[in-house]
């Protein structure tokens, strides 16, 4: 794969591993509040592999998280907590493992995961999914029937798995919505510079799982 100059390449393989993926048994084991309560840029990455889950309505869908961002204090220009604490982002200043939704340009919805002690504003964005469960829902609710855009952003995985901002603050360590380990840890992700951003673009802090077919364009 050609990567660009903005890229910096992740390998976090063992020395002289062709394997992409390190798979092996394990029983699904849901992420407790310890795991959020870290340094923004450790969980970003360590959240690569990981399952989103989303249980409402009777309907149960996930998909693997491919691309995450890191949003990072009070002096991260690009972050919503720059300016300070306001209604919008007070969930950014509380406990980590909170759900962190808001809307942009009035109609898309984007999901974040608060992290850090409580009254440090963080959050890791999550970008891209890979579908996993639930999928004819996603098309659904998508309105397409390519594999490759149900969740292949943003936006687009908030409307997939039906998160709103009736999600916002929602536990992350509820029944509702949930990040699960599956056993499945990438071998090598790539950071580069965040997307749609106009300051902070010197911060390599967008991590994807390399070659990924899922992650957003």
């Amino acid at each position: 794969m050609k990567r660009r100059l903005d890229q910096k390449l992740l390998n976090v393989s063992e020395p002289g591993s062709n394997t992409f993926f390190r798979t092996r048994s394990f029983m699904k084991r849901r992420l407790d509040r310890k795991f959020y309560n870290r340094p923004t840029l450790k969980v970003a990455k360590e959240l690569l592999g990981k399952y989103l889950v989303v249980k409402r309505d009777g309907n149960y869908l996930s998909g693997k998280i491919v691309e995450t961002e890191a949003y990072i204090g009070p002096d991260d220009p690009a972050s919503h907590a720059y300016r300070g604490l306001t209604p919008r982002n007070q969930v950014m200043f509380g406990d980590p493992g909170y759900a962190y939704v808001y809307l942009t340009y009035g109609m898309h919805h984007c999901l974040n995961f608060v992290t850090e002690k409580k009254g440090f504003p963080a959050a890791v964005l999550i970008r891209a999914l890979e579908p996993a469960d639930g999928i004819e829902i996603m098309k659904r609710r998508r309105q397409t029937e390519n594999l490759e855009n149900l969740t292949n952003g943003p936006a687009k995985l908030c409307q997939a798995l039906g998160i709103d901002r009736t999600l916002n603050k929602a536990d992350l360590c509820s029944d509702i919505i949930y990040v699960e380990d599956r056993g499945n840890t990438p071998t090598e992700i790539v950071a580069t510079s965040r997307i749609g951003i106009k300051e902070g673009r010197d911060k390599k802090w967008r991590f994807y799982i390399e070659n990924n077919e899922f992650v957003s364009k």
